[in-house]
């Protein structure tokens, strides 16, 4: 799943020798960054599909803390892409919600093995119940790790269909929901299958709102301490206003459609919808795998725990929200987005990486991994 970010681990592994051996120095650090910004540059060159992408390293260990930017902010105005535009990051908002959840779990408020009828409004139990879903057996849990069974709206091509034909529909969440009703049964009992979905991240959304009393923008910066993180470029999309000074909004392709201008509601209510930019993602990341967010870490392990049912999912395993993968033989846990997002940390490289290109669903298209081999042929590394 993170073999998109190989090279970049590569270049710490690099690094990593070149410490111990005494010579990682200030001269080599600027060397692996001058290598990364011209094969960034090559890659965006070589591919049309790529307006522009961003790519944002911190590895303190390693003295290397680096923001790059190449390509365009949009292809009307072939503006440059700067390394602090913000993009949406669509999926990699569940990483926040699951989070979000668990912190209420360490307030006490929540049970993660209890029914998501203790804590959804009876509005959304009576429609899942009337869609057969079982609201007293799908547990809190089976909704983090998308093990629950519910079918997911978001990928439906139902759903995508009447999105790309409207695209200033505001959606709700409660539609969004009734739609997933209406598309599918569930897929399998609670717990005994994975089943990736939107709709049980959504729900998820809605009892962050009611439990913690808040919107969801301004829970996700109490529970998560924005400030204390320093996430002063993150937010959601329409839901709360944009922080002051922040740049703008870099425009997010689908093929060749342009959609900056779409009512962000398609995707919004905490499967997705967060605005971000790459170095506030690699400091949420790092903190969040390094046991800086829980208060226990013991909360930090419930969400790296993989079900049995999930491990072979997403590319390596999935837990709560985090998505295991390889980097050059070392652990790395993550999420990738639909707006072309990658984010991961490597607890034992010591090194955050976050990744943009800002073109939709580009993955099936284009072999993400090409950068990042051109680095470490470049650096002559081996596994």
């Amino acid at each position: 799943m993170f073999s998109a970010l190989l090279a970049v681990a590569m270049a710490g592994n690099y690094l990593a020798i070149a410490q111990s051996a005494g010579d990682a120095n200030a001269q080599t650090v600027t060397a692996i960054v001058r290598e990364l910004q011209k094969h960034l540059d090559a890659e965006v060159a070589g591919n049309p599909g790529i307006p522009g992408e961003l790519l944002h390293i911190i590895s303190p260990k390693h003295k290397l803390d680096v923001s790059l930017a190449s390509g365009v902010f949009d292809r009307e105005t072939k503006r440059p892409l700067d390394p602090h535009h913000v993009f949406r990051v669509a999926s990699v908002t569940k990483t926040f919600t699951a989070a979000a959840i668990l912190r209420l779990y360490e307030d006490g408020k929540i049970k993660l093995d209890d029914p998501i009828n203790r804590y959804l409004p009876q509005d959304y139990v009576s429609v899942l119940e009337e869609g057969e879903y079982a609201t007293k057996t799908i547990t809190m849990r089976h909704l983090l790790t998308h093990t629950s069974g519910i079918h997911d709206y978001a990928t439906d091509p139902k759903y995508q269909t009447a999105a790309l034909s409207n695209p200033k529909k505001h959606w709700t969440r409660m539609e969004q929901v009734q739609l997933a009703m209406k598309l599918n049964k569930p897929h399998f009992e609670p717990g005994k299958g994975f089943h990736y979905s939107d709709t049980g991240y959504v729900l998820l959304g809605e009892m962050i709102e009611r439990l913690s009393g808040k919107s969801l923008g301004q829970a996700f910066r109490d529970l998560l301490d924005f400030k204390k993180l320093e996430l002063d470029e993150t937010y959601l999309e329409t839901l709360e206003p944009a922080p002051v000074g922040i740049k703008e909004l870099s425009h997010p392709y689908f093929g060749s459609m342009d959609t900056v201008n779409f009512d962000p509601s398609f995707d919004l209510y905490g499967g997705g919808g967060l605005v971000s930019s790459a170095e506030d993602l690699a400091r949420f990341y790092r903190a969040l795998l390094q046991g800086k967010v829980f208060r226990r870490p013991e909360t930090l392990q419930e969400m790296l725990t993989i079900p049995e049912t999930n491990e072979r999912r997403m590319g390596g395993g999935y837990g709560m929200a985090l998505q295991r993968g390889k980097l050059a033989g070392f652990v790395v846990w993550g999420h990738l987005g639909f707006w072309g997002t990658a984010a991961g940390h490597s607890p034992d490289l010591d090194l955050t990486i976050v990744r943009h290109v800002n073109q939709g669903q580009l993955g099936r298209e284009f072999r993400l991994n090409a950068l990042y081999e051109q680095i470490a042929e470049t650096l002559k590394i081996r596994n």
